[in-house]
């Protein structure tokens, strides 16, 4: 069976050396011990990841990037940046057109120049869209700046990955501080923060208009639809009662509309079974994680699924084979 996995990162450290030391320093996560010892693997593309994605059944891994990047730089800095980077992926994946594909790192403080990114990457190289790793100098993306990036995504009919990232200092001191040990962190992170902040990312795309003015983009989260599976018919049902004339449609039309999810990180099947009464098996594409979850851990997960073949079929591969253009 035709396996394609889209939340699949990579990070050069000879990109990440030239950031100037203030860039690297906000980055906090980077510094920690389980995040170095992935740096091999994270900069791997065609050694032990594809032997992994061989053994394990992987037909395809759409690769993004993880860590610090771009959206660390001022907005003189960042395009060019954005563009090295971007031109280093292409160079790494095209000897393996069949094995591998990416989506784009843009240099998102500029939010023009990250449109123009955008489209060279998806003219030029054949990238299947962008991955964008949380805020942009604590902001969301429902700020009017960044209009330029969802109108080109739109123009070019790529979608936008939205994905976690380290949240402001400001809320982590708020949130966060004053627990043992590595609780803080951790709590910051996978155990919890990047969830909840990527699904009130999505939210306030929809309740700021955002997604209305731009209605054939189409929005990637992961991680089995950070929460919102659970919580969208509470939010729906809060908006109902007064949403200001903001809206063309509810919170959970729009969602269905223009927002799909990934299984990334996640391998039970209770999650799985609420996104599909939710969200719908059209809007369900199967990730990894990896090299933060182990293709194996996947693989597993993908045959205890309890599917009928044909949606079995659209998890695994339809889906994404459809929204990214993979064939």
């Amino acid at each position: 069976m035709r396996v394609i996995t889209l939340e699949e990162h990579i990070t050069f450290p000879e990109l990440v050396e030239q950031l100037p030391q203030e860039a690297k320093d906000r980055h906090y996560l980077s510094k920690s011990p389980a995040i170095q010892r992935m740096v091999p693997k994270l900069a791997d593309v065609d050694g032990e990841r594809l032997r992994s994605m061989d053994e394990n059944g992987i037909t395809m891994q759409v690769l993004s990037v993880a860590g610090e990047g771009a959206d660390l730089l001022n907005p003189s800095d960042g395009p060019a940046f954005a563009k090295r980077y971007n031109d280093a992926i292409a160079e790494r994946i095209a000897p393996h057109p069949d094995r591998f594909k990416a989506f784009a790192h843009l240099p998102t403080t500029n939010p023009q120049a990250a449109a123009d990114e955008l489209e060279r990457t998806v003219k030029n190289y054949g990238f299947c869209g962008a991955l964008i790793n949380g805020l942009t100098n604590d902001e969301f993306l429902d700020n009017e700046k960044y209009a330029p990036i969802f109108a080109r995504a739109e123009q070019l009919d790529v979608p936008i990955y939205l994905h976690p990232g380290l949240p402001p200092k400001a809320v982590f001191d708020a949130y966060y501080t004053k627990l043992p040990k590595q609780a803080g962190p951790f709590l910051s992170i996978a155990g919890w923060g990047w969830h909840s902040e990527t699904a009130l990312h999505t939210l306030r795309l929809i309740v700021s208009g955002t997604l209305d003015k731009y209605p054939n983009l189409k929005l990637i989260i992961g991680h089995m639809g950070e929460m919102l599976p659970m919580m969208m018919v509470r939010s729906d049902k809060m908006f109902g009662v007064d949403h200001g004339g903001v809206n063309q449609r509810s919170i959970i039309q729009t969602l269905r509309d223009q927002v799909y999810i990934t299984t990334s990180g996640l391998f039970t099947l209770p999650p799985l079974q609420v996104a599909i009464d939710t969200f719908g098996i059209d809007n369900i594409m199967f990730s990894i994680d990896y090299p933060f979850s182990t293709n194996e851990q996947g693989r597993q997960y993908l045959e205890s699924m309890q599917l009928k073949p044909g949606d079995l079929e659209k998890i695994s591969h339809g889906n994404a084979d459809k929204l990214l253009k993979l064939v």
